[in-house]
C-alpha cells in the first residue's frame, strides 16, 4: 500500500487553536506561535565538505565511530605513577622506568615504586591512573623523582578514554546550525564531509512610490531604501541564498509580477511596506488573491501592522512575511518574527534569544498592553555592573537609533513605566544584527 504524506495544516487550523485570537489585537507571543507551528522545513540535503558547511544545518545526527580521547592519556606534563604509591600522605620517592611522549606508547606496566616521565597527550602506561605535574617534584633526576607529600591523590590529571565522546554517542544533533567548534568536532572524529540542508533561497523587495536605490537621484519627496540593504545582511548572516528584487511601485500589476516572480524562486519572500491602510496600499489585496494570508496588529512598538501566510504561483509556493516600511521596525520585526520561521524552515529548530536581566542607568516610559523593544546601549557604571541606557529617541523611523545601539530592551506586554535602578530584559546585538 502506498502511504501519502499528511496534508500540511491551513492557517486557520492553526488559528483555531490559538486561545482568544484577534487579528486586530494579537500579542508577540500569540503571533510567534502561529508562525512557528505553521512553518515547515524544507526536505532537500546535500553533502558537504566540513570546511564548507559553517552555519548550514545538518540534516542527520553525527555519531561518533571512536572514543574521544581514544585512550586514558596525561592533561600534563609530568610523571605518571599508581595512586596507590601516594595515598598513604608522606612523601614518596619513585624510580623512574622510562618516558612517553604524545603519539607514541610506553611498552611493559609500570609497578608499585616507579613512574614513567610523560607528556601532556601522551597514553597512560599500563598500571598508571595517576599524574603529577612536573613542577610540584622535587629532586628530580635521571632515575629517581621525590614526590612532596599532598600534592597529588589518585587519578589526578587522567584523562579518561571517551570522557569527551563514547563510541556510538551522538556528538552532534540533527538540525544543528554547525558553529567553527562543531567544524574542529567533525575533524576530531576523523569525518571529512556532513549531510545538510540546503541554504534557503530567500526573496525580498521594497514597496512604494517614494523609495529610491542608492546610486539613484533624490527626487523631491523621495527617500533612499535602507530596508533592503538591512534585510541583506541579515538574511546573510543567516546563511540565506538572497535574491534582491529591489523596489517596486505601488502598480498593481508591477506588484503582483513580483510576488509571482519571487515565490517561483524562493522558499520565502520578505517585503517591507504596504501592510498598513495607506490609500496606495495594494500589497495586502495581491497578498491574498495569491494564497492564505493573515493579516495582524500586534500589540507591540514598533512593527505594529505584520502579514504572515503562504502564497502560490505556477505550482510553487513559498511562505510569505509583509513587514512595515519604517527602517526600526523592519528590523525588530525581522529579528524577533522572521529569524526563527527562517531557521526552523531550513530544518533547525531555533532555541529562545538569550535574555540578560540588567538594571536601567535611567527611567523608561512605556504604556501597558503592548510588548516593546526599545534600543538601548549595554555599559559598565562607575561601579562596574552592567546597565542599560537608551539610544535616544525611539521612533520607528529613526534608523540612527538602531546604529547607535548594541541591544534591544524587551519590555514586557504587561509591563509599564520603568524607574532608574529597575531590572530590564536585553537581547545583545552582537551575532544577531
Amino acid at each position: 500500500m502506498t502511504q501519502t504524506s499528511p496534508a500540511l495544516p491551513s492557517l486557520n487550523d492553526i488559528i483555531s487553536c490559538i486561545s482568544g485570537y484577534d487579528p486586530g489585537a494579537m500579542t508577540v507571543t500569540q503571533a510567534q506561535a502561529i508562525i512557528h507551528d505553521f512553518i515547515r522545513p524544507i526536505e532537500a540535503v546535500e553533502k558537504l565538505a566540513i570546511r564548507s558547511a559553517l552555519s548550514r544545518v545538518l540534516a542527520q545526527d553525527i555519531v561518533s565511530r571512536i572514543d574521544v580521547p581514544a585512550h586514558d592519556n596525561s592533561a600534563m606534563d609530568g610523571y605518571a605513577l599508581r595512586g596507590e604509591d601516594v595515598t598513604a600522605g608522606q612523601e614518596v620517592r619513585l624510580q623512574i622506568v622510562g618516558a612517553v611522549h604524545a603519539g607514541a606508547s610506553f611498552a611493559g606496566e609500570v609497578l608499585s615504586g616507579q613512574c614513567v616521565r610523560i607528556m601532556t597527550g601522551a597514553p597512560m602506561p599500563a598500571g598508571c591512573d595517576t599524574v603529577i605535574p612536573q613542577e610540584l617534584t622535587v629532586d628530580a633526576g635521571e632515575h629517581v623523582v621525590t614526590l612532596p607529600a599532598g600534592r597529588v591523590r589518585p587519578g589526578d590529571n587522567r584523562r579518561l578514554r571517551g570522557e569527551d565522546l563514547a563510541k556510538d554517542s551522538v556528538a552532534l544533533p540533527r538540525g544543528r546550525r554547525l558553529r567553527p567548534s562543531d567544524i574542529g568536532l567533525l575533524a576530531s572524529l576523523g569525518i571529512p564531509e556532513v549531510a545538510v540542508q540546503r541554504r534557503l533561497r530567500v526573496a525580498f523587495f521594497s514597496t512604494g512610490d517614494e523609495l529610491r536605490s542608492v546610486g539613484e537621484p533624490l527626487d523631491p519627496g523621495c527617500v533612499y531604501d535602507s530596508n533592503r540593504y538591512t534585510l541583506h545582511g541579515m538574511l546573510t548572516r543567516l546563511g540565506c541564498d538572497v535574491i534582491d528584487m529591489g523596489v517596486v511601485g505601488d502598480d498593481p500589476a508591477a506588484l503582483e509580477a513580483a510576488f509571482r516572480s519571487a515565490c517561483e524562486e524562493a522558499d520565502a519572500v520578505i517585503t517591507s511596506g504596504g501592510v498598513s491602510v495607506g490609500t496606495a496600499d495594494y500589497t495586502k489585496q495581491i497578498m491574498a488573491s495569491l494564497g492564505e494570508m493573515m493579516f495582524w496588529k500586534i500589540a507591540m512598538r514598533p512593527g505594529r501592522p505584520l502579514a504572515f501566510g503562504r502564497i502560490a504561483s505556477r505550482g510553487r509556493d513559498a511562505y510569505l512575511f509583509g513587514l512595515p516600511g519604517n527602517p526600526v521596525a523592519v528590523t525588530v520585526s525581522f529579528s524577533f518574527f522572521v529569524r526563527d520561521a527562517l531557521l526552523r524552515l531550513a530544518g533547525a529548530e531555533p532555541k529562545p534569544l538569550p535574555r540578560l536581566r540588567v538594571k536601567t542607568a535611567a527611567p523608561i516610559r512605556k504604556k501597558t498592553g503592548r510588548t516593546e523593544y526599545q534600543r538601548g546601549i549595554l555599559a559598565p557604571g562607575e561601579d562596574g555592573a552592567w546597565t542599560v541606557r537608551l539610544t535616544g529617541t525611539q521612533g520607528s523611523g529613526i534608523l540612527r537609533s538602531m546604529s547607535d545601539a548594541n541591544c534591544i530592551i524587551e519590555l514586557e506586554h504587561e509591563r509599564g513605566d520603568v524607574a532608574a535602578g529597575e531590572d530590564v530584559s536585553i537581547v545583545v546585538f552582537d551575532g544577531l544584527i
